[in-house]
């Protein structure tokens, strides 16, 4: 089991088959990502993401993947014991309460797990401007994470 220390890995060595992005309620933070990499790699890569608790869709989440052509609107958050399949090759954990699950739920499995530190952009408070930026700087923070991780490509690029 691998449990990562921020930024420490840049690019695994064998890109994943299947990879859950877990954070808290399935709400902000694990949708995000799921929809960030499904637009990246198609279903060239499983992904699913599951919160530690079953939280409800944000408004802000949905707005921020919206501007970049990514449709949130019809997640519907579910929790690690919702997931269909447990068989993922990766875990990327979002948040110090999901990385806790994820290695409870995977003690007796052969699967990598990684914590990426990421902020909870609810936390943030001021104009709608403001909240809107810290979103759209998990989303960046998330999509610079993901490409750099699976070793992401622009069709054509070699």
């Amino acid at each position: 089991m691998l449990e990562e220390a921020p930024g420490a890995l840049d690019k695994l060595e064998k890109r994943p088959q299947s990879v859950l992005f877990a954070c808290s309620m399935n709400a902000i933070r694990s949708p995000m990502a799921e929809g960030i990499a499904r637009h990246l790699f198609g279903r060239e890569i499983y992904f699913a993401s599951a919160g530690v608790r079953q939280g409800e869709l944000d408004g802000f989440a949905v707005a921020t993947m919206d501007e970049i052509g990514i449709d949130m609107s019809r997640h519907k958050p579910h929790t690690f014991e919702d997931l269909e399949d447990s068989s993922f090759d990766l875990i990327i954990t979002l948040s110090p309460e999901a990385h806790h699950r994820a290695l409870e739920f995977t003690r007796t499995m052969a699967v990598d797990v990684i914590y990426w530190p990421t902020l909870d952009p609810t936390a943030v408070q001021g104009t709608r401007e403001t909240m809107l930026e810290a979103y759209r700087g998990v989303r960046e923070g998330l999509d610079k994470r993901i490409k750099a991780l699976l070793d992401w490509r622009p069709m054509g690029s070699f």
